[in-house]
C-alpha cells in the first residue's frame, strides 16, 4: 500500500523513532503520546483493521499481544506485585477498529499506553 503511513513508516520512507524492530513488526513512539509512555506495535504486513484479520493472523495477533508487555517494561511501565500482593504500575493496551472505534490510520496498529493512570482525567 503504497500510500498507507504506516507501510511507508515499516518501510523506513518516513523516520519514526523507533523502539523494536524484527521480520514481522515494528514498534515506534507514537507522535502524538496520550500519555507519558505511548507507542504503537505495527505489523509489516498490511492489514486495514482488527476487524479485517483472520486466523491466519493469529500469530502475528499474539506476537504483538505479547510483545506489548516486554516494551512497556523496558520503557518504564513495569507492572509488578509485591510480597503483600499489592500490585503497582501497569499499562494500557489498545486496537482502534474502524470510525466508531476511533481509528485514523487504516493499517492494524496496537497502542501501548502507560503511566500514571493517563487514561483517568
Amino acid at each position: 500500500m503504497s500510500a498507507c503511513l504506516f507501510c511507508k513508516i515499516a518501510a523506513k520512507q518516513i523516520p519514526s523513532t523507533a523502539i523494536y524492530e524484527d521480520d514481522d513488526v515494528v514498534a515506534f513512539l507514537d507522535i502524538h503520546p496520550a500519555a507519558p509512555v505511548h507507542f504503537l506495535i505495527v505489523p509489516k504486513e498490511h492489514i486495514a483493521t482488527l476487524a479485517d484479520c483472520t486466523e491466519h493472523h493469529a500469530f502475528l495477533l499474539g506476537k504483538m499481544m505479547l510483545l506489548a508487555p516486554r516494551l512497556a517494561a523496558e520503557q518504564g511501565c513495569n507492572y509488578v506485585v509485591d510480597a503483600q500482593g499489592v500490585a503497582s504500575g501497569g499499562f494500557k493496551t489498545l486496537f482502534n477498529t474502524g470510525p466508531d472505534g476511533g481509528q485514523e490510520v487504516y493499517h492494524l496498529h496496537l497502542h501501548v499506553i502507560g503511566g500514571p493512570h493517563p487514561w483517568r482525567g
